[in-house]
């Protein structure tokens, strides 16, 4: 994989970052009437019944600082991973992977892999906090709960893809060619 597979994942963490800014922030106004209360319901049982609540600032503060979970998945992890010595890499079949002929290749899956992973984190995180909005918005009637458990199952999916695919890529060994 080059490492322009990674770019189209990490801008497109960007955009939903830049999106999610804009979308979240029509909904927290300072100076002009609220569109929510000052306490809002941000927590939801299996039946999507609000079963926690929290000041409006909170909610949006925990937004923010979940951001940096799938954040790290999309920029940092690579990296650091990268910066580490080969015995510190846990990989099937270290010692070719994380080696010197397959190094670079490897890092740049990584980097790649987990980009797209950390997109899908924050599209539920996103979804989930706009679930959140949309219900304070129209309670008692939000928006139907099945949309969240469609989330969730998309997401196992992807989960379950993306496992299959990284020990797909690490759980062999490359072929040589014969000669």
């Amino acid at each position: 994989m080059s490492s322009m597979n990674a770019r189209l994942p990490k801008g497109l963490f960007l955009l939903l970052a830049v999106c999610a800014s804009i979308y979240f922030a029509h909904y927290y106004p300072r100076h002009y009437y609220p569109r929510l209360t000052r306490v809002v319901a941000s927590h939801f049982d299996q039946h999507g019944i609000a079963n926690g609540w929290q000041a409006k600032r909170g909610f949006f503060d925990l937004f923010v600082a979940m951001s940096f979970l799938p954040a790290f998945f999309v920029f940092g992890i690579a990296k650091i991973i990268a910066l580490m010595p080969r015995q510190l890499i846990n990989l099937p079949n270290k010692e070719y992977w994380p080696g010197p002929e397959q190094r670079a290749a490897s890092m740049e899956f990584l980097s790649a892999w987990f980009a797209r992973f950390g997109c899908a984190v924050y599209g539920v995180i996103i979804l989930a906090f706009d679930y959140a909005v949309q219900t304070n918005l129209r309670s008692p009637y939000g928006p139907d709960r099945a949309r969240l458990w469609y989330v969730l199952v998309l997401f196992a999916a992807f989960t379950l893809f993306w496992a299959i695919r990284f020990f797909s890529r690490f759980g062999r060994l490359a072929r040589r060619p014969s000669i």
